[in-house]
């Protein structure tokens, strides 16, 4: 079969599910993001899953596209102009669409009901899989030596609870909502923000930031939110660039993915002449 005509079908466009699709797309496959409504997505600049609320969202000179249905995400994946982001939270477009894989790319750090016969090939991002069980493979999602790692048996290694360690800081860079109530946005993402400064508001309550930096990741204005539950984050290096591109570790996830597929096919792909 040719390379081209394999559609791969991500769950998820946040982050990394973004960063798998985009790798993809550009390394010539078909690939289709099925999202929810209202994408609880931090790292904006980044995700597919903005397309869901601006019709439109390009990231690194890869457009993607918002699909009314079924119907146009397969005319969008036939224009190989963009990527398509389908609204269906059930996932039942995957009888009509027929992907030779499935990519769960939720982050949940649990399976949702992504099941082994959904495709050909099934892959898991992160912790919730089990290798053999309800995915064919895994990729390892957590920082250090294994890092983007194809699993064929088992699992991930454990969650550790712990936000990504950035010049050291890791519970200071992230924002938290102090109630339950609807995010009003104060300093958007790329912002340069100082410690003890407003970044957003829930319900009238100010969210600060504890440490100087870029505003990395903040969910959409308007979003209602839950008490304790992640709203954004802070990046201290203050590198406005970062915040616009993919990046290391979804990368790394998007390259154990894609060597994934292209072992799982070896011996049926063949490249367009």
């Amino acid at each position: 079969m040719k390379l081209s005509e394999i559609l791969v079908v991500v769950k998820g466009g946040g982050e990394l599910g973004s960063g798998v699709a985009h790798k993809l797309f550009r390394s010539g496959f078909k690939v289709c993001i099925l999202e929810r409504e209202r994408p609880t997505v931090e790292r904006r600049m980044v995700s597919y899953a903005s397309a869901i609320f601006f019709g439109e969202f390009e990231v690194e000179g890869v457009k993607a596209k918002r699909a009314r249905d079924v119907d146009e995400a397969i005319e969008i994946l036939e224009s190989r102009e963009a990527i398509p982001v389908l609204i269906d939270p059930e996932w039942s477009s995957l009888r009509r669409l027929k992907p030779m894989v499935v990519v769960d790319a939720i982050m949940a750090k649990r399976n949702l009901g992504t099941k082994i016969d959904e495709a050909p090939l099934v892959i898991g991002l992160g912790p919730g899989f089990r290798a053999g069980g309800n995915v064919h493979v895994v990729i390892e999602t957590l920082r250090g030596h294994n890092l983007g790692r194809i699993i064929e048996s088992g699992c991930t290694e454990k969650d550790t609870g712990e936000p990504e360690p950035i010049m050291g800081y890791t519970f200071e860079r992230i924002l938290y909502s102090p109630s339950d109530g609807v995010l009003k946005i104060v300093k958007d993402i790329g912002e340069f923000v100082r410690g003890g400064e407003t970044v957003c508001m829930v319900d009238g309550l100010n969210v600060a930031a504890k440490l100087s930096g870029v505003v990395r990741g903040l969910l959409m204005d308007g979003m209602r939110v839950r008490k304790g539950q992640k709203i954004g984050e802070i990046d201290p290096r203050g590198k406005k660039e970062y915040v616009y591109t993919i990046s290391d570790r979804a990368r790394a996830v998007a390259g154990g993915v894609l060597e994934a597929i292209l072992s799982r096919f070896r011996d049926e792909i063949y490249l367009d002449s």
